[in-house]
Order: C-alpha cells, then sequence, then structure tokens
C-alpha cells in the first residue's frame, strides 16, 4: 500500500496493516481481554474504602466507557463471521486463541455487575429485568465455553504438556465469574422464588468451573516444573492462575453474604446459615492460595521483565486476576472489619491502576498502529 504523505508511519492509523479492513479480518476474541480488565477496575474502585465521590464518578465513567468498548468489539467481531466466515471458524482449531472465547462471558459479567453497583442507584429497578435477561445469557455462554471449548481441545485441536499455558483456564472460568455475578444479583431480585433460583444456579456454576480449573492448576504446575516457563510473549498467562482461585473466594463470599435471607425465605434458614458459614471460611481458605500464587506470579514476571517481554493483547491477563483477588481482599475487609485486608486491598487497587494505565497506553499505541489486529488462525502461528 502507497503511502502518499511523509509523516511517520507510526502516526498513520492501521499503518500495519495492508488495509484497514484488516482490521475486521483479523479481529479476535482476545480483544474482550480489555473489557475484563476495564470492567474490574470499575468495580475495585467502586468499592475502595473510604473512596471520593470523585472516584465513584470516575469508576461509573469507566463501566460506561467498558460498555461502548464491549459493544464495539461485539460489532467487530460479528462482522468478522459474517464478511469471513471461512476464516473466522478456523479458531474452532486453534489451540490458543479458542481459549479466549471465554474472555466474552466474562467481559459481559463485568457490565452486569457494574449495572448492579452504578446502574441501579442512577436509573433504579427499573434495570433489573434488563440486568437478569444478561445474567441468563452471561450464564448460557459461559455454559458453552466451559463445555465445547474442552471438547474440541479433546477431538479436534493438538495440545502437549510442553506447550500448556494458563490460558487453558480462560473458557472454564467463566462459568465461575458468572456464579459470582449471580451471588450479586441474587438480593436484588422481586420475588424469593426467583432468588432462590438464582443462587442454587449461582453454586451449581462455582462447582461446574472451579474442580477443572484447579485440575488444570495442578497439571500446570507439573509442567512449570518438568518444562519451566513459557515463551515470552505468553509471560502474562502466570497471572492468569490468579483468576480462578480470586473468583472462587470470592463467589463463595457473595452467594454466602445473602444465602441466609434467601433460603429462610424459601423454607430452608438452616441451610442459609451453613451457606454463609462456609462461604466465609471458603473465602478465607482460597484467598490464602491466592496469596501464594500472585507472590509466585510476581517472581515470574520480574525473571520474564529481565529478558524483555514483547507487548501483545495477553498482557490483560495481568488487570482481570489481579482486580478479582483485590475485590475478594476488600470483600473480606468488609465481612472480617480487619485493618489489614483493607490496607492490602487498597495496594492491590493501586496496582490494578497503574497496570491497567501501563496495558491500555500499549494497546491504544498498538491499535492505532495496527500491529494489535492479528489473527494466528490466518497466519498460522501457535501463539
Amino acid at each position: 500500500m502507497t503511502c502518499l504523505n511523509t509523516a511517520p508511519a507510526g502516526f498513520k492509523p492501521f499503518s500495519q496493516l495492508q488495509h484497514p479492513r484488516e482490521v475486521i479480518r483479523q479481529f479476535t476474541p482476545n480483544w474482550f481481554a480489555a473489557t475484563m480488565g476495564t470492567g474490574v477496575l470499575a468495580l475495585a474502585l467502586a468499592q475502595w474504602p473510604g473512596a471520593s465521590p470523585g472516584v465513584h464518578r470516575i469508576a461509573e465513567a469507566l463501566w460506561l466507557f467498558n460498555i461502548v468498548l464491549f459493544l464495539i468489539f461485539t460489532a467487530i467481531y460479528t462482522a468478522r463471521w459474517v464478511l469471513f466466515f471461512d476464516e473466522a471458524r478456523r479458531i474452532f482449531g486453534h489451540s490458543t486463541v479458542s481459549m479466549f472465547f471465554g474472555t466474552i462471558p466474562m467481559g459481559l459479567a463485568t457490565i452486569i455487575n457494574g449495572f448492579l453497583v452504578f446502574g441501579l442507584p442512577r436509573w433504579g429497578e427499573g434495570v433489573m429485568p434488563v440486568v437478569e435477561m444478561l445474567w441468563w445469557l452471561d450464564v448460557a455462554m459461559s455454559v458453552a465455553c466451559g463445555v465445547l471449548i474442552p471438547y474440541l481441545m479433546f477431538t479436534r485441536q493438538e495440545h502437549s504438556i510442553d506447550q500448556m499455558t494458563a490460558v487453558w483456564l480462560l473458557p472454564v472460568v467463566a462459568a465461575e465469574v458468572a456464579a459470582a455475578s449471580g451471588g450479586l444479583l441474587a438480593p436484588h431480585l422481586a420475588d424469593a422464588h426467583s432468588q432462590i433460583v438464582v443462587l442454587v444456579t449461582s453454586y451449581v456454576l462455582w462447582a461446574f468451573s472451579l474442580p477443572v480449573a484447579f485440575s488444570i492448576l495442578t497439571i500446570l504446575l507439573l509442567r512449570m516444573a518438568l518444562h519451566k516457563l513459557p515463551h515470552e510473549n505468553m509471560a502474562a498467562s502466570s497471572w492468569l492462575a490468579l483468576g480462578p482461585i480470586g473468583t472462587g473466594a470470592l463467589g463463595m463470599l457473595l452467594l454466602g453474604a445473602d444465602a441466609p435471607a434467601i433460603f429462610a425465605a424459601n423454607g430452608l434458614p438452616g441451610v442459609g446459615e451453613i451457606a454463609a458459614g462456609l462461604g466465609l471460611v471458603a473465602g478465607i481458605t482460597l484467598w490464602g492460595f491466592g496469596l501464594w500464587w500472585m507472590l509466585v506470579a510476581l517472581l515470574i514476571t520480574v525473571r520474564y521483565l529481565r529478558a524483555g517481554i514483547p507487548f501483545n493483547l495477553g498482557w490483560w491477563g495481568f488487570t482481570f486476576p489481579l482486580g478479582v483477588y483485590a475485590l475478594t481482599t476488600l470483600k473480606l475487609a468488609s465481612v472480617l472489619n480487619l485493618s489489614f485486608f483493607s490496607l492490602f486491598g487498597c495496594v492491590l487497587v493501586a496496582m490494578l491502576v497503574v497496570m491497567w494505565l501501563i496495558v491500555g497506553k500499549r494497546t491504544v499505541q498498538g491499535a492505532w498502529r495496527g500491529e494489535l489486529f492479528v489473527s494466528p488462525c490466518i497466519t498460522g502461528l501457535k501463539k
């Protein structure tokens, strides 16, 4: 493609692409990881202890921006399936990119949670039918990802232990994120029957996801012990393991918080008290496991930084796991009233803000140049 002006290529939109249409042709679900990171930052800022009205407004603006981002990505990815169907369907055979289907329902879950945190105070109970509908849609997509992508792994794709990374977790963990969202949604529903349906469904989703995710984590530990760290292109994947741990803890805390009232309203008061106790104990226990993994991930990241980490969309993997772990920490602070959790939660949110700014800036620059629009399913790349 011939360029007639003398401006540096870096200042020309999509200068790294043969044609602007390549934005659609090369678009992959990896981009939805940006909605996960942006959404969880909005939620974390809203939960920051002692947050000023200004911080809350920033959090709400981020949530609204995230909705726009999600709609744009959805439109572009839908256009790819319409205009480039034969190339788009190759994703099902790709051993890495197919895992990122899970980022779509997880990105939607942050928007749903935002409706409960920001939308209800602004627009009132009128938003609840929309929120409930979106949650069930999220549940359907999460279950589909959690079953169909592993099925493709077993029947169509090629995998090996030495090439395994934590991205295997992405399609499985989506159901766990939906479960945590259900814990937030249930107490806002109008009738007791709807509340218990959502609550029980969320417990099922949690069990649908967490044992499988922990099975993958076990294999991942063995893989790293035997074959050492993945290629630096997958450096951010070391943080992905914190996602199911943090989300699992947060889910149990949220589900247990309103379980007594919901079960009691449905004639099962004793069950609710047990659920609340189990939720707190499980949340604390999983938080401790998450602390171990976060410290290991920090050491791994430092090692990668010494050699240099090339930027790619995988860097958004630094944000969402850190964000859900921060939310879990702040939730424990509010439940246990322990200053340690409150202080540590603030530190984690501050780290999240810094990481989001870094990754967001690099993403905008890479998108402007067009260098981030690369579909490995077309190029034949493995990573």
